[in-house]
């Protein structure tokens, strides 16, 4: 188990924090130098320096829920507890009425972002996916759809022979507005070869996403942390990730994504502390200075973790979720059936002493609630 990493010296750690305050782009050995820093409250007063010159005050969060068509998948990711073989207890396979049967109760709802993802059903093609999001479109006109992972392109334009350019095109044709980070994992390939050897690759999974900016895409990234890698490789992940974002500006949000130990076949035991949770946020937050948003995912994190992380460099806490996703839940998280009410998501924000800005999925409109409206830029 990964606990903590002190390799570098104090001093290491201190002039890195002082070039971080100084706003300046930090390097590689900066970057795991601060992973070091046994100053918890520096890194907090540094990340939050940070978020406020970006976002000043304001904390983001939208009325959204998942779809998750299918959790049967090719791959064999051993960190991943939400898998499972075809007919095995406990899969599912939906059809697009199914979905559409999840879809209806939202016609007519403030919900502005349905969010889909889920395993690479072996069976499904490109013209599925596509003909789901157009049956979804049709039923939730209002709806914006992020959907669909790198890994989960791979897989469609590989079996349709197709250029990723050529296979994201048609799903945008078809009602596919943004795509969401996950199956970044760490790029690492010694790494990645322990965790998803049969996934695809990290320089797949950029290119995807470089393609995805280039079509006007927008796109989130992700990194699961606290595992078997070591700051230098959580280093690299974020580095590589920066280098894409000053060449194309696509991304939107970037989410660390905890570890979670039960039901997997990793073989580590226990999960990283809530203090290193803390300072892989602020890190993350001082690394990556051209990606504006840093989301504290809350059915991942419980609520008073996420609630924390907002001090440590986090602007957005995603949405009402409304007990849609299940990837969490299955891998042992304390929030087994996630839902908050707007009510409850402020709360958690005013608590912090931030304010809280309902979004949508582009952070280009503040709700208004006195107006009913959409108005101004939200970040």
């Amino acid at each position: 188990m990964i606990s903590s990493f002190h390799s570098k010296t104090p001093s290491d750690w201190r002039a890195a924090a002082a070039k971080a305050s100084r706003g300046e782009r930090l390097s590689a050995a900066e970057g795991e130098a601060l992973y070091a820093c046994e100053d918890l409250p520096l890194l907090s007063a540094l990340a939050t320096s940070r978020r406020r010159e970006i976002n000043g005050d304001k904390v983001f969060y939208n009325r959204n829920f998942h779809i998750e068509p299918t959790n049967v998948c090719v791959n064999h990711c051993v960190f991943c507890s939400y898998r499972r073989q075809a007919g095995a207890a406990g899969s599912w396979e939906y059809s697009i009425d199914d979905i559409l049967e999840l879809c209806r109760p939202y016609a007519g709802q403030p919900v502005t972002e349905v969010h889909i993802v889920g395993g690479v059903h072996p069976e499904r093609d490109i013209y599925f996916y596509a003909s789901l999001l157009r049956a979804v479109k049709q039923c939730l006109p209002q709806v914006t759809i992020k959907a669909f992972t790198a890994v989960e392109v791979d897989y469609m334009a590989r079996k349709a022979g197709w250029s990723y350019e050529k296979s994201l095109s048609l799903l945008k044709e078809n009602g596919l507005e943004a795509m969401p980070g996950g199956g970044a994992e760490i790029f690492d390939d010694t790494v990645r070869r322990r965790l998803c050897p049969d996934k695809t690759g990290a320089d797949a999974w950029l290119q995807i996403h470089e393609t995805a900016h280039r079509l006007g895409i927008r796109t989130n990234a992700t990194m699961l942390f606290g595992h078997i890698e070591t700051p230098a490789h959580r280093i690299d992940h974020l580095l590589r990730l920066r280098e894409l974002q000053d060449k194309t500006g696509g991304f939107d949000a970037f989410i660390p994504l905890k570890y979670k130990s039960r039901n997997n076949l990793l073989g580590v035991s226990g999960e990283v502390s809530t203090e290193e949770v803390l300072r892989n946020f602020a890190v993350c937050r001082l690394v990556l200075d051209n990606i504006p948003h840093l989301k504290a995912y809350w059915p991942m994190l419980g609520k008073e973790v996420m609630q924390r992380a907002l001090s440590f460099g986090a602007d957005d806490i995603d949405g009402t979720i409304d007990d849609s996703t299940k990837i969490y839940s299955m891998a042992g998280a304390d929030e087994q059936h996630p839902t908050l009410t707007v009510e409850e998501l402020e709360n958690y924000v005013s608590a912090a002493g931030y304010r809280a800005v309902e979004r949508n999925t582009f952070y280009n409109g503040e709700w208004r609630v006195e107006n009913g409206e959409w108005a101004g830029a939200g970040g």
